[in-house]
């Protein structure tokens, strides 16, 4: 686990011990096993990226977090306490996808409309600045794009000045100068204590800001920690260059090749003995511009997530 601050004294944002969740069945052994014997600690803070496949149980876990859905065993607590104890203190917000706008209504009305919600709330153009939509509040949300819009819903969230923010692909729709403003408002809140838990597609972003990846598939963490460490999980590197006629069968035949497939002239290989393929190519071949990478979290999320991926590992164990 990786946090730039420490926040002593706080209980964790997040803790879920053995959490299981089944749904359909009459009982805790039949039905469709979504969530199994998950264990999740997120401390005030942290920027934690929650990664997975479709089906991996994601959705399910935040429900769980948000209170909407309760575990059908282990236990989930917000703050030390009950996450819908948390969310009526106005400790959680969420900002989803999609849903939950008027595009009747201005920004700034949508701000005021949430923010009576709330017993006691973040001015509206506090809010309004901090998610950099200030010179859109006379507009009506109908007519945002669908990036501002996203910043909308982000504004709202905020309302409540929460402590644990829960982030659904929060920059679809938005662009490149667009998504780097908002990571830079999110990573200034958790550097003041505010724990942020996002979901996204664009695994770059989860590399880059996130403090800690944790990756689930199969309703279980399968690896948690930095990219870093998350990405020499997926062991080998992939070797190209250019070798018209090559003879896939002979590098298969190579130390530690995984894999060697042709794209055109060029080869692909897949290895965990980079030299060994590098040194066959460039003294027993024609082969000319080679270049050797080293997997990123695309690959690392592929191998980790998949059918035939190796045991869970947590960062108490292999990452440590």
């Amino acid at each position: 686990m990786t946090t730039s601050t420490t926040f002593a004294g706080r209980p964790p944002a997040i803790r879920l011990s053995g959490v299981g969740k089944r749904f359909g069945g009459t009982g805790r052994s039949d039905g469709v096993l979504a969530v199994h014997g998950l264990d999740l600690v997120v401390e005030p803070g942290e920027m934690v990226a929650f990664l997975g496949p479709n089906g991996a149980g994601k959705t399910t876990t935040i429900d769980m977090v948000l209170g909407l859905s309760q575990p059908t065993s282990g236990d989930v607590s917000v703050f030390g306490m009950a996450p819908r104890d948390a969310v009526s203190r106005g400790l959680v917000a969420a900002v989803m996808q999609s849903g939950g706008l008027l595009k009747d209504l201005t920004v700034r009305e949508t701000l005021r409309y949430t923010a009576s919600l709330f017993a006691a709330s973040r001015p509206v153009d506090e809010a309004l600045a901090a998610a950099g939509i200030g010179d859109l509040s006379g507009r009506k949300v109908g007519a945002c794009s669908g990036g501002e819009q996203q910043r909308v819903r982000f504004a709202m969230a905020l309302l409540s000045d929460p402590q644990l923010l829960l982030l659904d692909e929060p920059t679809t729709g938005m662009d490149v100068e667009g998504r780097r403003a908002f990571w830079a408002t999110i990573r200034d809140d958790a550097a003041r204590g505010r724990a942020v838990v996002f979901a996204t597609h664009y695994l770059e972003e989860a590399d880059r800001y996130a403090d800690r990846i944790v990756l689930i598939a199969h309703g279980e963490v399968v690896a948690d920690g930095t990219g870093a460490e998350i990405k020499a999980l997926a062991s080998g590197r992939t070797v190209r260059a250019v070798l018209p006629g090559a003879d896939l069968a002979a590098l298969h035949r190579l130390p530690g090749v995984e894999r060697a497939t042709t794209q055109g002239d060029m080869i692909v290989v897949r290895t965990c003995d980079s030299d060994a393929v590098a040194r066959y190519l460039l003294t027993e071949t024609g082969a000319r511009d080679l270049e050797i990478e080293t997997h990123g979290l695309e690959e690392a999320f592929v191998t980790l997530t998949s059918d035939t991926r190796p045991q869970a590992t947590s960062t108490e164990g292999a990452l440590a």
